[in-house]
């Protein structure tokens, strides 16, 4: 991770130095010392470039004077606007200016006094270090110059005991953004179910308990859905448990938050076998599961006062001469039952079997899972929305406001007995895919819904995040590179600490 520090506001005297302007405050502002300092160089380079401070307008300043070998200006937008996502996306650009350097400096005195307070050099912190993240361990010959040779950021604040108070949460959740982003990344040949398992296993250096389930036990509980879905691997399957009890109330605690993710760590499609051409991304089709295994390092990380047990169904979906055939009846620990139609649908097979072992488990308080589930959502929604499905309004409200808080946008899709009744079966209790391409992600959250069970009467709380679209990005985008974006560990740690943390 790129070192952070909050050192007692002093411009340095060598190297690169990066100033945050506010648009209300290219008259007056802390960038002034800078230009002072350069004998008015600063101010000079600016106007010719006809810099306003537009959010996320950019100048850079080579050789300005006072020993500095660039300055580098990054535009704010209006100080009464500024949000965590502005300061974040500041500290983004930064990195990306500073690729060249080893060290920088930025003078992020301009965010004080305005709405974000010292969490801002915080938030501007969390930016940098999620931009600044690679993907490196399999490159060997890359040269060095073509390397980024940033490695540690000085930021100035005009309260740096409060920025370093600030940052220590977010650097918890930085740790587990970096480990899904790595999961979700990892080749399939590196990471197949049980070595999944085995670094949710390493989550217990951080007090985190893990329990890891294989065929025996799945077998034992009546697992038909997700054992089917294994069968044409030799890679076998894992379900792990990982808990956090971080209430203080020990053994008293009672309903803990449950999230749930699919990890299928490759899917060919199995016997419904997808088309060659792409097939290489779906190492990425566990990336819900990888959200859950970073949200709890997150969790771990920064102490959460909360008890959150996160689950992952971890499965290889292959064909060959034991794999499971469109047409089976596979029955599921709920004692439901479905004809398989399609087996490229397994995700969805997968999560059914998990979240009845949620339930009869934990009896959780809510239930979020996540997936990679469908290429409908993508057709629905594009890359800038994640499905959100759900039977509870109130918990839909609160994911979509933490989405929009972190910049992860969540949009509610409907639910309803027409979409339910194209999933019903002439042999079993039901099939795993509905009549056709339409409405594919709805049918695809009608079949989860049916194993969410009821208590006192009425369903427990669930929501459905559909992924899809947003677990990998084609591009860089402000604090996300290119590749896999760990969304949802943000997401549903800010809907843990704005609504269940006490």
């Amino acid at each position: 991770m790129l070192d952070i520090s909050f050192p007692k506001a002093s411009l340095p005297k060598a190297g690169a130095l990066v100033l945050l302007l506010a648009e209300d405050d290219l008259a007056a502002g802390p960038w002034q010392e800078a230009d002072e300092a350069t004998g008015g160089a600063v101010l000079r380079a600016l106007q010719a470039a006809e810099f306003k401070g537009k959010k996320g307008q950019v100048t850079t300043i080579l050789a300005p004077g006072a020993g500095l070998s660039r300055v580098i200006a990054i535009g704010l937008g209006l100080r009464a606007k500024l949000t965590s996502i502005v300061a974040e996306n500041a500290g983004a650009s930064a990195v990306t200016a500073l690729s060249a350097e080893s060290e920088a400096v930025i003078d992020a005195r301009a965010l004080a006094g305005g709405p974000l307070g010292a969490e801002g050099a915080a938030d501007l912190a969390l930016g940098a270090v999620l931009r600044a993240w690679r993907f490196d361990k399999y490159r060997t010959t890359e040269k060095s110059e073509d390397k980024p040779k940033l490695a540690a950021l000085s930021i100035l604040s005009a309260d740096p005991a409060g920025a370093r108070a600030a940052w220590a949460p977010r650097k918890a959740l930085a740790e587990g953004v970096f480990l899904t982003r790595t999961l979700v990344s990892e080749p399939p040949n590196v990471l197949f179910p049980a070595e999944m398992a085995e670094r949710c296993v390493a989550l217990e250096k951080l007090g985190v308990q893990v329990e890891v389930l294989g065929p025996k036990e799945m077998k034992k509980h009546g697992m038909g859905a997700i054992l089917g879905v294994a069968q044409g691997s030799v890679q076998e399957p894992r379900i792990v448990v990982m808990r956090w009890n971080g209430s203080g109330k020990g053994k008293k605690a009672s309903q803990p938050l449950c999230f749930i993710g699919k990890g299928v760590t490759f899917d060919t499609g199995g016997i419904s076998i997808k088309p060659a051409g792409g097939m290489e991304d779906m190492k990425w089709d566990m990336a819900g599961a990888g959200t859950v295994i970073g949200l709890m390092a997150a969790l771990a990380g920064r102490k959460a006062k909360v008890d959150v047990v996160g689950l992952v169904g971890l499965v290889e979906n292959m064909p060959s001469g034991s794999a499971q055939r469109p047409g089976d009846v596979v029955k599921t620990a709920s004692g439901q039952t479905v004809e398989v139609i399609n087996t490229d649908a397994e995700g969805r097979l997968v999560l059914a079997d998990v979240l009845w072992y949620a339930q009869q488990k934990f009896q959780p308080k809510f239930m979020v899972d996540l997936a990679t589930l469908t290429g409908a959502i993508i057709v629905a929604l594009g890359h800038e929305h994640a499905g959100l499905f759900s039977n509870d309004d109130a918990l839909s409200q609160q994911l979509i406001a933490s989405g929009g808080t972190v910049g992860e946008a969540l949009w509610r899709m409907p639910l309803g007995d027409a979409y339910d009744k194209q999933i019903r079966s002439d042999i079993a209790d039901m099939k795993n895919v509905g009549g056709g391409r339409a409405g594919g992600s709805i049918t695809a959250a009608q079949f989860i819904q049916r194993f969410v069970e009821s208590r006192d009467g009425q369903p427990i709380p669930w929501a459905h995040l559909d992924i899809a679209g947003t677990a990998w990005s084609s591009k860089d985008q402000g604090p996300v590179p290119k590749g896999a974006t760990a969304f949802g560990v943000r997401l549903l740690d800010r809907l843990v600490a704005d609504h269940y943390e006490g």
